[in-house]
């Protein structure tokens, strides 16, 4: 299995949350994670403007190969070792639900996050923190 790298919001504290929870299930080291907001994003190497990532999620294989969407959600949760979350986000009858979902969050992912943020990142941190 090739190696995803995620492109991410950092500002977004859902996002931050869901980074840290696949974050704690990669123990095959077949994820990475880049923060748009970092020095160690380069749009003209990856191909994909800041702003273009904050509409749409992208990630990268190892081999170059970019992909975006709900894609991106399937090949992360196979890859932390979620497989009916890999299964359920690869089903092609509830793609369009996924897309308008997540079209709909990274439009309002702030706002959505002001409010559910603190919670996710705290039940994650919780379940790491009893994972260990």
């Amino acid at each position: 299995m090739k190696k995803l790298t995620m492109f991410y919001d950092g500002l977004c504290p859902l996002c931050q949350a869901e980074i840290q929870f696949l974050s704690s299930r990669n123990q095959a080291g077949l994820l990475s994670f880049i923060d748009i907001h970092s020095v160690q994003y380069s749009p003209a190497k990856v191909g994909v403007s800041c702003s273009q990532a904050l509409a749409a999620m992208y990630a990268q294989y190892d081999d170059g190969e970019l992909i975006n969407g709900v894609d991106v959600f399937s090949a992360a949760y196979a890859r932390a070792n979620l497989p009916f979350l890999a299964w359920l986000f690869s089903r092609s009858a509830l793609q369009p639900m996924f897309r308008w979902g997540y079209r709909f969050f990274a439009k309002h992912r702030h706002a959505i996050s002001n409010i559910f943020g603190p919670s996710a990142l705290w039940l994650v941190n919780a379940f790491n923190k009893r994972g260990q």
